[in-house]
């Protein structure tokens, strides 16, 4: 390889673009695996581009914040994308209201459920407390996992790779493993897959139906209020218990 040539690939990994193209290019292949192969789950184009991007950083020696530096363009609209899910909610908001007392008992139960079964589970297989409090807000979105694990004496790099392992393995198995159990329901399937993975969890249900979607939305932006809410009374709670 010439030396000018060398020195240019050094420069465009070293640039935002090469971020904001990696991204973008393996989330592109992802998602034409995953029409040609029938839209199958196990070939989830954000598990897929995942797999793609960490297999290229990985083989060109590339470091993460060199990657990162274009990256979180892409990531910035994260926000935009959740505020835009207001719109489904609105269009089902006559689903939505009808349903509104199982809602209510669905977010509980499954807000307080998920953060304990975290905190039991991590600490009776020889976790120490401080991953115990990493995992625990795994079930929220991504942000509000990360500040969560910040105030209470987590790992937040390590949870907010926990917490988009959790919104993966959901958007993944979590419709399969509904249709298992019987459920059909649209609105229940939705809720359920959007309070355990979230935002992954919530684009998947979308593909379902609208109706779906929209319960999805809903279940991932009142799972991450519950989650903020209940989390540093439980914590308070598993702390007494151990102590």
């Amino acid at each position: 390889m010439s030396p000018n040539l060398a020195q240019a690939g050094a420069e465009l990994i070293q640039s935002p673009l090469f971020g904001i193209a990696l991204t973008l290019g393996a989330y592109q292949i992802a998602r034409t695996l995953w029409r040609r192969t029938g839209r199958r789950s196990v070939t989830n184009p954000v598990l897929v581009a995942i797999v793609l991007g960490a297999a290229t950083l990985l083989v060109l020696g590339i470091d993460y914040a060199n990657y990162l530096r274009g990256a979180q363009y892409v990531s910035f609209l994260l926000g935009p994308a959740t505020v835009a899910l207001a719109l489904p909610l609105h269009r089902q908001a006559r689903h939505i209201t009808r349903a509104a007392l199982p809602i209510g008992v669905c977010l509980v139960t499954g807000a307080v459920s998920a953060v304990v079964v975290a905190l039991t589970v991590t600490t009776a297989l020889g976790g120490s407390s401080s991953l115990a409090l990493t995992v625990a807000p795994k079930s929220a979105t991504t942000p509000i996992a990360i500040a969560l694990s910040e105030s209470t004496g987590g790992l937040s790099e390590l949870t907010a790779a926990l917490t988009v392992l959790t919104g993966v393995l959901g958007a993944v198995a979590g419709p399969r493993a509904l249709t298992m159990l019987g459920v059909r329901d649209q609105r229940v399937r939705g809720f359920a897959i959007g309070m355990s993975s979230h935002g992954i969890g919530t684009s998947r249900a979308f593909q379902e139906s609208p109706l779906t979607g929209a319960f999805a939305g809903l279940a991932m932006a009142l799972n991450a209020l519950a989650t903020a809410l209940a989390l540093p009374l439980l914590v308070a709670v598993f702390s007494g218990v151990l102590g």
